[in-house]
């Protein structure tokens, strides 16, 4: 008996453990980021915004094909579908993020790209609760709408509420995705699709700056620290960390990318800015708690 207690102590520590690590990767994930889309924004003068995607999405999906050798053979018509349509999400999402970032801040980019994913926790809960979650999330927008920023630009806007859009159907992909294939096999794979997506709209947007060694250097920077170390971190942290807990702590995103913004890009933040990020926040971890319940 005793034995087995001590068994049942040491794996719950051994648990909690792997609980504590779990949470640095997110964390860890989220911080390398918001810094690797500040860098992108860095790179935005040498090959602009589509050819910055062009270089993150390609050089991610060669690291990644490399790393993990994907199978292509044994999969079923249905397999590939969901690959080819995390593959669109993913050079959609990333196409129109970059394109938000070129023209508002980094922290207003990303306070309105995650409604898409708030709007998908509430969707997806039946409580009357989650109602006062998204009007709090609302509220913050209209805030950083209206004082923020000394006026948002509303193309830059637009681009982030739909980048925002593509970001819950990733969710929803990325977890379709990681039943059907083994290890990060689906993700090498999806990553190669968005690549090959987003290559010819990068040449011609850019043309031969993409072959500038400067260029490439960093953009193979901003894809390790924006796609290959924080989708892999993620990858890890969810074998150990529910659902939910994961939801909360990717609601720190905006938060870390207002800091990156102002550490790396300069972009001050005043009240305004700063209140409504935190009620983004706030409205974020509400719902993916009330959802938990």
């Amino acid at each position: 008996m005793l034995t087995a207690e001590a068994g049942a102590a040491g794996a719950g520590a051994a648990g909690a453990r792997g609980r504590i690590g779990s949470v640095a990767l997110v964390i860890g994930g989220i911080v390398s980021l918001q810094f690797g889309s500040s860098v992108a924004v860095l790179l935005f003068p040498r090959a602009g915004a589509l050819g910055v995607v062009t270089l993150r999405l390609v050089v991610a999906s060669l690291v990644l094909l490399i790393a993990c050798r994907p199978k292509v053979r044994g999969h079923s018509r249905g397999d590939w579908g969901t690959v080819l349509a995390f593959g669109v999400a993913l050079a959609g999402m990333n196409s129109l993020f970059y394109q938000a970032i070129d023209r508002i801040p980094l922290g207003a980019a990303v306070t309105l790209e995650f409604l898409g994913p708030l709007i998908l926790s509430v969707a997806t809960s039946r409580r009357l609760l989650s109602l006062v979650w998204a009007a709090l999330a609302f509220g913050g927008v209209a805030l950083l709408g209206r004082e923020g920023f000394d006026g948002l630009n509303l193309v830059g806007a637009g681009f982030a509420l739909a980048a925002g859009g593509l970001w819950a159907a990733y969710i929803l992909l990325s977890a379709r995705t990681g039943q059907r294939f083994p290890q990060a096999d689906g993700l090498a794979l999806a990553m190669t699709v968005a690549a090959l997506l987003s290559l010819p709209l990068g040449v011609f947007s850019a043309g031969g700056a993409l072959l500038d060694p400067v260029t490439l250097g960093l953009g193979a920077a901003v894809a390790l620290m924006s796609s290959v170390l924080p989708y892999t971190l993620e990858l890890l942290a969810l074998r150990k960390l529910p659902a939910s807990g994961f939801a909360v702590m990717m609601s720190l995103e905006p938060a870390a990318a207002a800091t990156a913004g102002f550490l790396v890009l300069s972009q001050a933040l005043g009240w305004p800015e700063i209140v409504a990020i935190g009620l983004v926040v706030a409205a974020s971890v509400g719902a993916v708690r009330s959802s938990a319940r």
